[in-house]
């Protein structure tokens, strides 16, 4: 390529990468707006409209409409993590999983919120922030009225209902529904107290034992 460094064994694909530089767009989809540089990447995007998924997994028969979405999904059958992170031992199947991990050692964080000053890793989490703004709470339960904000919490929710308790004790009998739960009960076996009053020495393994006492500071003001 005469505009930058890349070289290419043929000439078709010179042209395709040239129409980046240019921003020609030649190819039209009948079906919406979208144009596009070559008319593979146009096939391509035509599978969003018929929902076709002609690539299928022989292992597990998932379907998938591009051949590269497949071999990635491949490496999951093959335990394979080719990506490997160069600031510790961290390996990932998927290129992005890799570049989103290594924002935790940069420290980057390119996306910003529009309506505060939080800033975060990915879109994923930017646009799940953003419902604390609007309100939103797309995911909802089908037994019950209850919305939530995220799927998570839909998910630790429908366990009401379900009576399901995946989260064993192996101290004693109990089960829990949620892992936090499980993790604030063995605080009980443990002895652990990690929540301290900033005001006395008194300390406590439930937070919410610890905002009840903090009353008590705000009713008797701790005299020095």
């Amino acid at each position: 390529c005469e505009l930058c460094d890349i070289e290419f064994n043929g000439k078709k694909d010179l042209r395709c990468h040239v129409r980046k530089h240019t921003l020609e767009r030649p190819f039209k989809c009948l079906l919406c707006d979208a144009i596009f540089t070559s008319r593979q990447v146009l096939k391509r995007h035509i599978f969003s409209h018929t929902g076709e998924k002609p690539f299928e997994c022989e292992i597990c028969k998932a379907e998938f409409n591009r051949k590269e979405h497949l071999q990635s999904h491949l490496q999951i059958h093959s335990g394979e993590k080719p990506f490997k992170c160069k600031f510790c031992n961290a390996k990932f199947t998927l290129k992005r999983h890799l570049e989103r991990h290594k924002q935790i050692h940069t420290g980057q964080k390119p996306f910003d919120c529009e309506q505060c000053s939080a800033k975060f890793t990915s879109k994923y989490n930017l646009d799940r922030h953003k419902l604390i703004h609007t309100g939103e709470k797309p995911f909802k339960c089908e037994i019950c009225d209850a919305k939530f904000s995220e799927k998570s919490h839909l998910q630790k929710h429908m366990k009401v209902h379900t009576g399901e308790r995946p989260f064993n004790c192996n101290l004693c009998d109990a089960k829990f529904s949620v892992k936090y739960h499980l993790e604030r009960h063995l605080l009980i076996h443990t002895g652990e107290k990690p929540f301290k009053c900033e005001l006395c020495n008194a300390s406590f393994n439930v937070n919410s034992r610890l905002k009840i006492h903090r009353r008590d500071h705000v009713e008797k003001p701790v005299h020095h």
